[in-house]
Order: structure tokens, then sequence, then C-alpha cells
């Protein structure tokens, strides 16, 4: 689970309460159901005419779902990992790989069909085809929350205009002058939270994490491949360093001499 992600979009809410607080006032004023049913649902409804009745959910709740499930990768441990299984199988041959213990499911699937026996073409090709498809399913995830972040504020324009209108409609009644007034602000105030607080932080997440699996898969990709074909595991090493940081690397080949 990716704290940060929790952190800011409940942090967000928690400046907002305590800046209500610290103005003397009660929360209880800024809460509006006509606001959010035009700014929050609104906004889904907008979306969901973008996308069809099953992959809606998919992409609004399942990327929700996939920024907050969101794990980084420490591309240093794994090349270490990597180098570690090239050096099995160069020892063991490829039945030595099935007794590892590997916690990452596509690095896994990866050694397995490597035990398995496929040739080098069947598991680039099936391991790039489930790195391609996951990318692509979390980037709908990214657009859909982007789009969402694109939305909220314009709905809240809409229900602006449904506040002012109703405030000139009531000029004659004093005692509705104010409510209207506070609709059309609040739902200003909605659809600028909805989008800075939440959708736009989920939407960019979700493309940083699309970035970043895929990098990683394709990291794997090509050691697993290397390690099919037998290479040594300094080779396998050493075709690996492209994908750390330039900081990293010189660090990464003196651990490597050091053992």
């Amino acid at each position: 689970m990716d704290i940060a992600t929790l952190l800011g979009v409940f942090g967000g809410f928690a400046v907002l309460y305590l800046a209500v607080v610290l103005e003397g006032s009660n929360i209880t004023m800024f809460m509006n159901l006509l606001a959010t049913n035009v700014v929050v649902v609104g906004a889904l409804v907008a979306m969901l005419g973008r996308y069809t009745l099953k992959t809606f959910p998919v992409a609004v709740f399942g990327g929700f779902k996939e920024a907050i499930m969101y794990k980084t990768h420490d591309t240093f441990h794994l090349l270490d990992q990597l180098t570690e299984i090239a050096e099995v199988a160069r020892k063991q041959g490829p039945l030595g790989l099935e007794k590892l213990e590997i916690d990452e499911p596509f690095l896994q699937k990866a050694i397995q069909m490597i035990a398995d026996g496929y040739s080098g073409e069947t598991i680039q090709h099936v391991l790039e085809r489930e790195r391609d498809l996951q990318h692509e399913r979390l980037h709908m995830g990214h657009t859909a929350w982007a789009k969402i972040a694109e939305a909220a504020p314009g709905m809240g324009m809409v229900g602006t205009i449904i506040g002012l209108v109703s405030l000139f409609a009531h000029m004659s009644d004093p005692k509705q002058i104010g409510p209207s007034m506070s609709i059309a602000l609040l739902t200003t105030l909605y659809g600028a939270i909805v989008a800075n607080v939440v959708a736009a932080p989920v939407a960019d997440k979700l493309a940083n994490r699309a970035n970043h699996e895929a990098e990683v898969q394709s990291m794997i990709i090509d050691a697993v491949l290397l390690i099919r074909e037998n290479k040594s595991p300094k080779q396998v090493h050493e075709e690996l360093l492209s994908y750390l940081p330039l900081k990293h690397r010189a660090k990464a080949e003196a651990e490597k001499e050091a053992a």
C-alpha cells in the first residue's frame, strides 16, 4: 500500500478542515448536498459517457485501487537479485531456479518459464505482452482520473451558475439570497477540491506507476532473456546497469567487484 497517496489525499482534507477551524467557522457550513451532487456525481456521469458500463468501474474505481496499492521497486536491489538468479542458473541449471523464493509475481512467472524450458522468443513475447497490457490498464486509469480533474471544476462552474440564477430569481426574498450565494460558492470550492486534492494526484500517481512498472518489467525481461541464454552473472549485471541512475552505477559496480 502506498502511504504517500493516502497521506496526500487525507492530508489535503485535513489542511482544509484546519483552515475552516482557524477561521472560526463550523465545518457543517461547508457541507451541501446540492453542491456534492453537481460536482462529484456530475463529474462521474460526465465520465461515464466516455466509457462503456464495463470499462467505467475498471478505469475509475480500479484505477483508484491501483494508485493506493502502488508499491515502488528498488532497481538497485532488483539488479542484485537478478544477478544472484543468474549465478544460480549458471551453477545449477534451469531446474535450480524452481527452488528460488521470489515475491515479485512478474519475475516469478519469468523464472518459472525458464525452468519449464520455454524458448527465449516465447518468453519475450509473453512477458512483453503482459507488460504492455498492464501499462495500458494503468494508462486507462490515469486518463480517467485526469479527465475527472478536468470535469470537476467545470461542473463546479455549472453549480455556480445554478446558484447565481437562483439568487437573481429570488432577489425579492432576502432569506433566499444567502443560501443561493452559498451554493454558488460551494460548488466552485468543491470543484477545486475534487480536482486538486483527489483526482489530479491519483492521475499523476497512476502515470508514475505505469512508467515505473514498465521500466522494471523491461529490466526483468532483459535479464531473463540473458539468463535463458546462459550468460554469465557478470554480463547480466553489466547489461542491466543502464537501468540504474548514473549516481548509483558506480556504487553498484564497486559492490559487485567487492563481492
